[in-house]
């Protein structure tokens, strides 16, 4: 802990008729010896020189920077001992409104601001008191990365992995590399000047892997299980010659897609009529020399597909014992499933790929062909990604290609034909257009949602989790962490992470060996990679206080914990992501981090002022902010002057999900009025950073009204609220809004006592 801490007031960065000097002597006169220096600098960048030499002169432990957001200029300072930073600018000065709504006196601050200053400094004085510094996790990290999957991203990922000097074993389960990329011997556009389709020239490529001495490929092969830790991951892969066990520091799933299965897109006559393939048959059909046909439509309006699965959905609602769903295997009618909604969604997240492979297919077989063929694509969105728009642009006056927007609303057979109803097109009129041939899209369903592809042995079981959240897709968030799944140090790229053409496979596969690289060098340096990257914390355990409730290996997003047989956490300190989930959920305080724990939070409550007279000095409110979204959007409601409520008292937590229940125990005995947990969205449009935190903690509000309810305090003094990072507008509605409720209710029972 730190015994010595030096408290230094950036003058310029607080500003606002703040009177510092005024708080730095209420700071020593507090504080005492911990607070062996305290000291106004008229502008801390300027002052690291200074800090540098207090540091040595006074021996001290810990540096409190009290000015601006730690998110603001957090990484100019480092210093060789622990540094904390006060937010007095973004949310003490600039976030203060008088509760009346009068005009602030620049002259002369208020004196609810100088007690919100006055709290927020002594709240980052006894954090820093209660912080140690991390011992290191570090562990002896393999330089070896692992590649599920031979295809085309494979195959990139195998390459790029071993040409920054790693060893790759590469794992494929057929009896060649290539995957789906041997019937695709032309692609759509790989690179500059993107107008025009190019040769994959896979056989080149398979041989650079194969003759690569880096590299040990293994064919007719899978991954038997996987065990062990990011830097220290120990597979065992069965192969044609027997099992082998192989070292790595990290791994690349690229294991593909599959076709959708046929039955969902009968309705469009796949399955139905020898005339009607899906897209990559087509494909399939034409690097062989077999297509025939000289009209073929490319029908890219799945409609038809959606509309029946939804009118299932809505039989299976009304009457779930006699519902339908597309026939079985059997032929046989078979009651409506989630599964069946899935593979709507695949259809519709393969739109883009498909869009650009009826392209590329339809200028193929006018190529091909003489003069007579005709390929008309019919479509209801033309989605085409990024600067693939040029192929496209191209494609629209390559002669023997017809597009148009069109309501497809039947597909037929007529004999010896093909008949395509087409209403509300371009043309300005509905007609049947007569083919030989129909393609229908096909719906790209990743791997990982048909079968178990990498076997964790993980206390939480050999598959990735929770996939239906993601339609069985294994990347765990598009957004803030690509590449990113479930299982810390396993990067998923191309289809198994979302429908992508093969230039942007590509780009998949040299992001996911990049991340793979960091995970190793990580691993190394005992240090988080994502996304607290850098952190070198890690959860402790007292074992002697544990009583194996197993909530903690429970409620982990992400695996980190295995248990034995009695139910004793196992901790993997590498697959750990920080974001203290675990010692949220645990109700004995077993697990804590050297600078993050029950304690310190706990003493940072009490530090806080509460007033007992609520009606002539107004209630006290505790934020319990994730410093992920929302303590970054109060932070940007701060610096454009949308003020809240001077009532409320900010502490930034990891995660919601690490929040205890004790901290709101600690607040409602010190006498706060209300408890407000402001963190990511969840649910099906999760944003949350660590997945399932804010869920994770919604669950347990629900028991901490119980408590309440049984200590006669009103639930309602305890809510939690979703705000977005870039919601920082609605952030002050909603703490004025909260606060307005908590006047309400009045003051709580405990207050004084």
């Amino acid at each position: 802990m730190a015994g010595k801490i030096g408290v230094y007031f950036d003058l310029q960065n607080i500003g606002g008729g703040l009177d510092v000097e005024t708080l730095a002597a209420q700071t020593r006169d507090k504080w005492g010896d911990l607070a062996a220096v305290v000291k106004v600098v008229p502008l801390l960048a300027d002052a690291v020189d200074e800090i540098r030499a207090d540091i040595e002169a006074q021996s001290l432990d810990g540096v409190l920077l009290c000015g601006a957001s730690p998110r603001v200029d957090g990484e100019l300072y480092r210093f060789p001992v622990q540094v904390e930073h006060v937010n007095l600018r973004e949310q003490c000065v600039l976030a203060y409104k008088n509760p009346d709504n009068s005009p602030v006196d620049s002259e002369k601050a208020p004196e609810l601001l100088t007690i919100m200053a006055r709290d927020y400094v002594n709240m980052g004085v006894v954090k820093l008191q209660k912080s140690e510094a991390p011992d290191s996790a570090a562990i002896t990290s393999v330089p070896r990365i692992l590649v599920i999957g031979g295809g085309w991203t494979g195959l990139t990922a195998a390459a790029e992995a071993a040409a920054t000097g790693y060893e790759v074993v590469l794992v494929e389960k057929a009896d060649k590399l290539g995957g789906a990329a041997n019937n695709i011997p032309t692609g759509s556009p790989l690179g500059p000047l993107w107008t025009d389709k190019q040769p994959v020239n896979l056989a080149a490529r398979i041989e650079k892997v194969t003759s690569d001495e880096k590299i040990t490929v293994y064919c007719n092969a899978h991954v038997e299980k996987l065990e062990g830790q990011p830097g220290e991951f120990t597979a065992v892969i069965a192969a044609s010659g027997g099992p082998v066990s192989v070292q790595a520091g990290a791994v690349v799933l690229a294991t593909g897609w599959v076709p959708l299965d046929e039955k969902y897109l009968a309705p469009m006559g796949l399955g139905v009529s020898p005339k009607v393939v899906h897209a990559a048959q087509f494909g399939k059909m034409l690097a062989a020399g077999e297509v025939t046909a000289r009209r073929i439509a490319f029908v890219l309006d799945t409609t038809l597909a959606e509309e029946a699965v939804r009118k299932a959905a809505g039989k299976a609602a009304e009457a779930p014992a006699e519902a339908a769903a597309p026939e079985g295997e059997e032929g046989e009618a078979r009651p409506f499933v989630k599964e069946d909604l899935e593979s709507i969604r695949h259809l519709q997240y393969s739109n883009a790929v498909n869009s650009v492979g009826m392209l590329r297919l339809a200028n193929t077989i006018c190529e091909k062909t003489d003069d007579a063929t005709q390929a008309f694509i019919l479509y209801k969105d033309m989605t085409v990604p990024g600067i693939l728009e040029r192929f496209y642009k191209k494609m629209q006056d390559r002669l023997g290609v017809m597009m148009t927007k069109a309501d497809v609303t039947e597909i037929r057979d007529h004999g010896d034909r093909m008949v395509v109803t087409c209403k509300n097109t371009l043309l300005g009129m509905d007609f049947d257009l007569d083919v030989d041939m129909v393609v229908v899209p096909t719906g790209l369903v990743p791997t990982t949602a048909k079968d178990v592809t990498v076997n964790f042995a993980y206390r939480q079981g050999p598959d990735f989790p929770d996939l239906e959240l993601f339609d069985g897709f294994a990347d765990s968030n598009y957004i803030c962490f690509p590449y990113e799944t479930r299982r810390t140090g396993v990067y998923a790229a191309g289809c198994v992470r979302q429908p992508l053409t093969m230039d942007a496979c590509e780009e998949d596969a040299r992001g996911a060996v990049l991340k793979a690289v960091q995970c190793i060098e990580a691993a190394g340096r005992g240090v988080a990679v994502h996304p607290r990257s850098g952190d070198c914390s890690y959860p402790v355990f007292n074992f002697v206080r544990c009583t194996q409730c197993k909530r903690c290996t429970e409620e982990c997003p992400f695996g980190a914990l295995d248990d034995d047989e009695k139910g004793t956490p196992k901790p993997n300190p590498a697959r750990c992501r920080r974001c203290g989930t675990c010692f949220g959920a645990c109700p004995e305080r077993v697990i804590s981090f050297a600078n993050y724990n029950i304690d310190q939070i706990g003493s940072m409550i009490r530090e806080v002022q509460v007033p007992k007279d609520f009606k002539k000095e107004g209630p006290r409110i505790l934020i319990l902010a994730c410093e992920n979204d929302a303590y970054p959007a109060l932070d940007m409601a701060g610096m454009r002057r949308k003020a809240w409520s001077p009532y409320c008292r900010v502490i930034p937590v990891r995660c919601l999900g690490s929040v205890n229940a004790i901290w709101v125990s600690d607040a409602m005995s010190k006498g706060f009025d209300g408890v407000m947990l402001l963190g990511c969205k969840y649910g099906d449009d999760y944003q949350c950073h660590f997945v399932k935190g804010s869920e994770i903690c919604n669950r347990r509000k629900e028991n901490i009204a119980e408590t309440l309810n049984r200590l006669g305090v009103q639930p309602e003094r305890v809510d939690q609220l979703e705000v977005a990072i870039d919601e920082y507008d609605k952030v002050p509605d909603l703490i004025d809004g909260f606060v307005a409720r908590i006047t309400a209710l009045g003051p709580n029972p405990f207050k004084g006592m």
